[in-house]
């Protein structure tokens, strides 16, 4: 008998022995492969709950003639929008209604046109094809970034802070092009060529009947500046009810076009030359036909030596 409980006492251990050796390693390291696996999952979870809806695409692009400044000013607003597209250079001679087309075949629907004229002045189309609204603008005192040299610097594509002076809210046609600029210069979020950041701010800010626009950069969390360019101003001509075209919704009472203001100068030059010829015609008038007025008693000392 106590043999067999010894036996039988052996083959417990012998089992006991077994489930230890049998249980699995709490400690026991996981392959990498694994955790990748799991990283990569929860990447394509995030992917799919956060997507890419406002697919705003602006059009940017100039006519034939444009000067060498407002080339590099169109090709500055290019790099402030991530989500712009480029075009080759249209002939003003098809018409406008052919962008409309374009902006179809190019999966557009946002406009920025340059249209330049006596390779002197330019002008600003904004629009918002096929239906509009669309507004034309005169750009004035126009600096670029690398004429500016300004100490700013910020990341290329970032999302911007655009910001409103309070006027655009006063008056109904500058609630128009604040919503117009609004959805031309703000960058989609989550749009594949801007970056996750917010390091820069636009602003437009209304003074003397003109639309005054800045960018600067975000240098330090107490809000402190430093400007990055390029400046304009959009002095407003007209705005209109479709798309480079239709009914005019809004005219600008105090634009005078660049042709009147080159003519008032050459009347005040000319004015200047008409002043001239005045005075001299004055001074000619003054003058008198005798210089000298010679004494009567000089003649008493003369005397006839013959």
């Amino acid at each position: 008998m106590p043999k067999r409980k010894a036996q039988n006492s052996g083959g417990d251990e012998g089992k006991r022995r077994r489930k230890r050796t049998s249980r699995p390693n709490k400690f026991k390291k996981v392959s990498t492969g694994k955790v990748e696996k799991k990283k990569k999952q929860k990447v394509e979870v995030e992917k799919k709950e956060a997507k890419w809806t406002n697919k705003q695409r602006v059009l940017v692009f100039a006519s034939r003639g444009v000067s060498f400044r407002g080339r590099h000013l169109m090709e500055d607003i290019r790099t402030l929008m991530p989500h712009s597209k480029a075009d080759s250079k249209m002939d003003k001679s098809q018409g406008f209604q052919n962008i409309n087309e374009l902006c179809e075949m190019r999966n557009c629907n946002k406009v920025i046109f340059f249209e330049a004229r006596k390779k002197m002045d330019l002008y600003m189309w904004i629009s918002n094809p096929p239906h509009g609204p669309s507004a034309k603008f005169l750009v004035e005192n126009m600096h670029t970034m690398s004429e500016l040299k300004m100490t700013g610097n910020c990341l290329k594509g970032s999302r911007p802070i655009v910001s409103f002076d309070k006027s655009f809210d006063a008056e109904p046609h500058y609630q128009v092009l604040k919503e117009l600029l609004l959805q031309m210069f703000s960058v989609p979020y989550l749009h594949p060529k801007s970056q996750p950041f917010s390091d820069k701010v636009y602003t437009f800010s209304v003074l003397d009947n003109r639309i005054w626009f800045r960018n600067y950069q975000i240098i330090e969390e107490d809000a402190s500046l430093a400007e990055i360019g390029p400046r304009f101003a959009l002095n407003l001509i007209k705005i209109f009810g479709g798309s480079f075209g239709g009914p005019v919704l809004y005219e600008n009472p105090h634009y005078v076009s660049p042709n009147m203001q080159r003519r008032e100068l050459k009347k005040m030059m000319s004015s200047k030359y008409q002043d001239k010829v005045a005075a001299k015609m004055g001074r000619e008038e003054r003058r008198p036909d005798v210089t000298f007025n010679a004494q009567t008693l000089e003649e008493v000392f003369e005397t006839d030596q013959s």
